[in-house]
């Protein structure tokens, strides 16, 4: 019994080796990384409390460009401005397609903007574009409903007195899809937002008036009606449905935890909070709600919003794209299919383009005359053909909401500001601040 046994654990041992032989064979031309194992990949090279400083080490061994393995399929990462922007920009069109984001795909299941790749992609995406923009995203409608909002949540706070994502299931779902876990109620979550949408389409759907649209979602029906003989249209119901979901979620979530990680600078920081409140003292006042054309006049609040996008990185491995045909890249070949992270927080704290990066410091974003200046590494909602269909309307979000606030209240903190710990709850897929209490004090 004991030798077949062991005669079984050699054979088995056998198999395993020439996998990994096989497996290593088939991907040598791929960016160098660490060896991995069959079935399994890295993943027991991994921290499980910070992928991202997992990736960290990788990169000081491997270079700008390297592989892991999460799981079976190999995932090149790229690390730093140059990388992102020599991949992202300069090779915009074979680096298009969105990579697989497990936790999900299983709500969008390849459909919605966000989702979609190729010629599908990209009818979306312009039908999105143009929507977005022909319903305010660059008009005053759309100022006036985030200026509404804004207002609404001062008066919230005035009658207050005080006022994580799974990593390791995104990068090895795989392998942990089996197994209980918080993605499993994210995924639900999801589910019931879907099922608000879908109700929210069909009362669309039954009050549609053609000669009028009112939003996004009927400005698509009457897109699907216009090419429903076409039994190919992108213009279908699951698109919709997702579509809607991505925009959600990309937009409210991204900006609520920009604004969260924000108010937290502000009580560390209470001498930049200061210049932030004289700003708006001189430029806007105390009777006048803020509009976007004080962002011109406001170089300096500009730059706080910057420094907290860039000290916040709120998504540090990026959002995954995919190269859509076999390409070389650094010396390289990447093949069709293989997915792509680009490390944003590598860009953001990219010392080439940032003095002393793990500093707090909006002065950074101005030039010598104070005005407002760019910095090419300076990417939190990526950059290239897979940018942030929202970017507009965020930096819109972020001006208003953080100006009306400050406009109304001075924050305050229990804690002395030398005491407050900025360490994420985690980071790994995404950043998720620490939790604070504030005070909202009414100026």
């Amino acid at each position: 019994m004991e030798l077949c046994i062991l005669l079984l654990l050699l054979l088995l041992s056998g198999v395993l080796i020439l996998l990994a032989r096989g497996h290593t064979k088939t991907h040598s031309c791929l960016p160098p990384g660490p060896h991995p194992l069959p079935f399994l990949g890295n993943i027991l090279q991994m921290d499980r409390r910070s992928l991202l400083r997992s990736f960290l080490k990788l990169r000081d061994k491997y270079g700008d460009v390297f592989t892991v393995y999460l799981g079976s399929r190999p995932v090149v990462m790229l690390c730093g401005s140059e990388a992102i922007r020599e991949a992202l920009v300069d090779q915009a069109e074979v680096f298009s397609g969105r990579g697989k984001m497990a936790i999900l795909d299983q709500v969008f299941k390849g459909y919605g903007v966000s989702f979609v790749n190729g010629e599908c992609w990209k009818a979306l995406r312009k039908f999105t574009l143009a929507a977005m923009k022909d319903f305010g995203m660059r008009k005053q409608s759309m100022e006036a409903r985030i200026q509404e909002e804004a207002q609404c949540l001062v008066e919230e706070l005035r009658k207050s007195q005080a006022s994580c994502l799974p990593q390791m299931f995104e990068l090895f779902s795989d392998i942990l899809k089996y197994f209980p876990g918080t993605h499993r109620q994210i995924n639900r979550n999801m589910r019931e937002v879907k099922d608000f949408i879908g109700r929210s389409v069909e009362e669309h759907r039954q009050t549609l008036d053609p000669s009028s649209p009112r939003d996004f979602i009927d400005n698509y029906l009457l897109r699907m009606d216009k090419e429903k003989s076409n039994p190919v249209s992108v213009f279908n119901h699951q698109n919709l449905i997702n579509t809607v979901l991505a925009l959600l979620f990309g937009g409210m979530e991204t900006t609520s935890t920009t604004l969260y990680y924000g108010f937290l600078f502000f009580l560390k920081y209470p001498h930049i909070t200061g210049k932030v409140h004289n700003e708006i003292d001189q430029v806007i006042g105390s009777h006048c709600p803020p509009a976007l054309d004080d962002r011109a006049k406001m170089p300096y609040t500009e730059a706080v919003i910057n420094e907290i996008q860039r000290c916040g990185d709120i998504l540090p491995i990026g959002v995954p794209h995919m190269v859509m045909k076999d390409t070389q890249f650094r010396g390289y070949i990447i093949p069709k299919g293989t997915d792509i992270y680009p490390l944003l927080s590598t860009a953001l704290f990219d010392p080439r383009y940032f003095d002393t990066p793990d500093t707090f410091n909006p002065d950074r974003f101005l030039d010598a005359t104070g005005a407002l200046k760019n910095n090419r590494a300076f990417m939190p909602f990526s950059i290239g053909k897979r940018i942030c269909l929202g970017e507009g309307l965020a930096r819109a979000e972020l001006f208003l909401f953080l100006t009306t606030i400050l406009q109304n209240f001075s924050v305050a903190s229990s804690m002395a500001p030398e005491d407050i710990d900025l360490t994420p709850q985690e980071c790994g897929v995404g950043k998720v601040p620490p939790t604070y209490q504030i005070r909202f004090l009414s100026r």
